[in-house]
């Protein structure tokens, strides 16, 4: 089974960019979407013409905001969104899809924004998402993808010293819950499991500055991936070669 998680940036923008030559290119089982910055009707207008998939979507309370979706193949059993407490909920930032060997959760996580104006919320948040996941995972193993808006170690961005409790992504309140979620749920991160001496690939680059040129980045998105099913996961990629939007493409395959 193949996975495919990308932050497009608005979903509109990304369809003019070639976001369906992207999904063909791919053929994934299953392609998750985060920052549709559009309501429900709204992205499946723009995906209209991408018929070998059900899309199922969560959008903002928010025009042209935050939002997430996934695109599958196979039919889930189930399809959920949202945690259950509503000052998340109104964000459209959470979509799942029930399969029959685990949860795929997709994910959009609050960044904490300039200034760190947004940090406490951001670390409820965190508190917050990883008791639902942890519910989640009850009932069968999981699946997480999507961009979690936090650089985990220094090896994951290329300016930790300039950045580290500074900049949004990259503070000691934003890694330790991203551990407490990895510890908590028994998650494995799958890329840095399989390529842990790889320290330039990157996931999301400013706008500002030629940073992608350059590969002045960040790893934020991410597959995790419950310890119970990492003995089947053969890949995790980072697809920095494809543009479209300031984060690129991950892939996960996994034999079921």
């Amino acid at each position: 089974m193949k996975l495919v998680s990308w932050n497009v940036n608005g979903i509109r923008a990304s369809v003019k960019k070639g976001f369906e030559d992207v999904v063909s290119s791919f053929n994934a089982d299953v392609f998750c979407i985060q920052e549709t910055k559009a309501q429900d009707d709204q992205v499946a207008e723009a995906l209209a013409e991408i018929t070998d998939y059900t899309l199922y979507t969560n959008s903002a309370e928010k025009k042209g905001y935050s939002g997430t979706g996934i695109l599958s193949k196979q039919e889930p059993i189930s399809f959920g969104s949202n945690m259950g407490i509503a000052d998340h909920d109104m964000e459209g930032r959470i979509s799942y899809a029930e399969y029959p060997d685990f949860y795929l959760v997709n994910v959009y996580v609050p960044n904490s924004g300039n200034g760190l104006k947004r940090l406490d919320y951001r670390s409820g948040w965190d508190t917050d998402f990883t008791e639902y996941l942890q519910n989640l995972s009850e009932k069968k193993p999981l699946i997480i993808t999507g961009d979690f808006n936090v650089a985990h170690t220094e090896n994951d961005l290329a300016n930790p010293k300039s950045n580290y409790n500074k900049t949004a992504g990259f503070t000691q309140v934003e890694i330790d819950g991203f551990d407490h979620m990895l510890k908590t749920l028994n998650l494995v991160d799958s890329f840095r499991a399989l390529h842990p001496d790889t320290f330039d690939k990157y996931t999301f680059w400013s706008m500002r500055g030629g940073a992608r040129s350059r590969n002045v980045g960040w790893r934020i998105d991410y597959f995790l991936v419950s310890e119970s099913l990492w003995s089947k996961v053969t890949s995790a990629e980072i697809h920095d070669q494809i543009m479209g939007s300031d984060h690129c493409p991950i892939s996960l395959e996994i034999a079921l």
